[in-house]
C-alpha cells in the first residue's frame, strides 16, 4: 500500500494520525517508516500493534509511565491495538539502564505483587477493550539454554558496549554482570514475539527499544513461534520491523496531561 493508492480522505487521516503521533516525541526512529505503517493501516483497515513494556519493579506506576500511557490512549482513539507487556520475567533481572552498578534482582513474589497493582492502575488511562495485556514470562521462561545462546549470537559485545551506562561503568572499572547484557535481548524478544509495529518508551529506553528492531531485522521472528503465549496475536504473516518512539517527561507534559502529547 502506497501513499498514491489512498483516497484524499484516507490521506488526510494518515496526516492526522501522524501529527498526533509525533506530538511530544523526543525522537522517532525512523519517521518515514512510521508514516509508511500508517499508510498501510489506513489503506487496509488493519490496526497497528503498539507496544509498551513495563517492568513491575515498584508497586506503583509513576509520572513517566503516564506520559506514554496517554500516548497509547491516543493511538487507541485512532483505532489501533495496544500491546502492554508486563515484564514479570525481565523484572526479576532488572533493567541496568542508568545504573552505575548491578541492579538488585527482585524475587518472583515481589514481581507478582507489583504486577497486580499495575493491572489496576493502567486501565485508569487505557481502553481495556483495545488493550492486550501480556506477560513476557509466557515466552521467556520456556526458552532452553540452546535458544538463549542462539539469541545472544544475534548481537555483538561491541554493540552492547555502545550503551552509555555500560561504557561508563567499564571505563570506571565497575563490574558489569553478563546477565545484564541479556536484559535488552529479552526486551527485544518481547517485540519479536508480539509482532510489534510501533514501540514507545522513555528516552532512557532508546537502546532497549531499538534492540527489538535489531532482532526483527536478524530474522528472529521466523523462529519465535514456540515462545508465544496463548494471547499473542499471530497470523499477520511476513517480516515486521518496529518503528521506535522515545518520549521525554517535561514539566509541560506532567502538568498538562495529554494535551502536550
Amino acid at each position: 500500500m502506497k501513499w498514491e493508492d489512498l483516497t484524499p480522505a484516507q490521506q488526510q487521516e494518515v496526516e492526522r494520525q501522524l501529527e498526533i503521533a509525533v506530538r511530544g516525541a523526543a525522537e522517532i526512529v525512523p519517521v518515514e517508516e512510521l508514516k509508511s505503517k500508517l499508510v498501510k493501516s489506513v489503506g487496509t483497515g488493519v490496526p497497528l500493534n503498539i507496544k509498551l513494556g513495563l517492568d513491575p519493579s515498584a508497586p506503583d506506576i509513576h509520572i513517566g509511565h503516564t506520559v506514554v500511557l496517554h500516548k497509547l490512549r491516543q493511538f487507541q482513539q485512532s483505532g489501533h491495538q495496544v500491546q502492554l507487556i508486563i515484564g514479570d520475567f525481565t523484572g526479576m533481572i532488572g533493567d541496568p539502564t542508568g545504573k552505575s552498578e548491578t541492579r538488585k534482582q527482585l524475587s518472583r513474589d515481589e514481581v507478582q505483587r507489583n504486577a497486580a497493582t499495575y493491572r489496576q492502575q493502567i486501565f485508569k488511562i487505557l481502553d481495556p477493550d483495545k488493550t492486550r495485556l501480556l506477560l513476557n514470562s509466557d515466552w521467556l521462561s520456556p526458552m532452553d539454554f540452546a535458544e538463549v545462546v542462539n539469541l545472544a549470537a544475534k548481537v555483538t559485545v561491541a554493540r552492547m558496549m555502545e550503551r552509555d551506562d555500560f561504557t561508563k561503568r567499564f571505563q570506571a572499572g565497575q563490574a558489569i554482570s553478563v546477565h545484564e547484557f541479556f536484559y535488552p535481548l529479552m526486551q527485544g524478544m518481547d517485540s519479536v514475539v508480539s509482532r510489534t509495529d510501533i514501540e514507545i518508551g522513555g528516552t532512557d529506553q532508546k537502546f532497549n527499544i531499538l534492540m527489538g528492531r535489531t532482532l526483527q531485522s536478524a530474522g528472529c521472528e521466523d523462529a519465535s513461534g514456540p515462545y508465544a503465549g496463548p494471547d499473542v496475536p499471530w497470523g499477520r504473516g511476513g517480516r515486521v520491523r518496529t518503528a521506535a518512539f522515545c518520549y521525554s517527561v517535561s514539566a509541560a507534559c506532567a502538568a498538562g496531561g495529554d494535551r502536550e502529547l
